[in-house]
């Protein structure tokens, strides 16, 4: 996937994306923000395009690199949280369909 992201290729993004079965949109989060203990039904993909994100993904944590796709595999327990002291801004997406 591409080494640098920003909102100019999110549309490439969101197509490679879609040809893979999973939506695409654009979040922003705000210093301090945490999302704790997440899970879904459907995989997900993560992409950073501006600041600092932290994940714990099933116990494990990990920060993505700006334009690092992370996969969240369907019912894993996850965390996302801004990292940073601005505001960071990130795509996601969900598997459509059935898992």
């Amino acid at each position: 996937m591409n080494t640098h992201a920003s909102l100019d290729n999110y549309s490439q993004v969101a197509e490679q994306w879609k040809a893979r079965g999973f939506s695409c949109d654009v979040w922003t989060d705000h210093p301090g923000q945490e999302w704790d203990n997440f899970v879904h039904d459907k995989d997900e993909l993560l992409m950073v395009l501006e600041g600092e994100l932290e994940l714990v993904i099933d116990g494990q944590p990990r920060k993505p690199l700006i334009g690092e796709e992370v996969l969240i595999p369907a019912k894993t327990v996850h965390t996302v949280r801004n990292a940073g002291k601005k505001n960071n801004r990130w795509l996601y997406g969900a598997k459509k369909g059935s898992v």
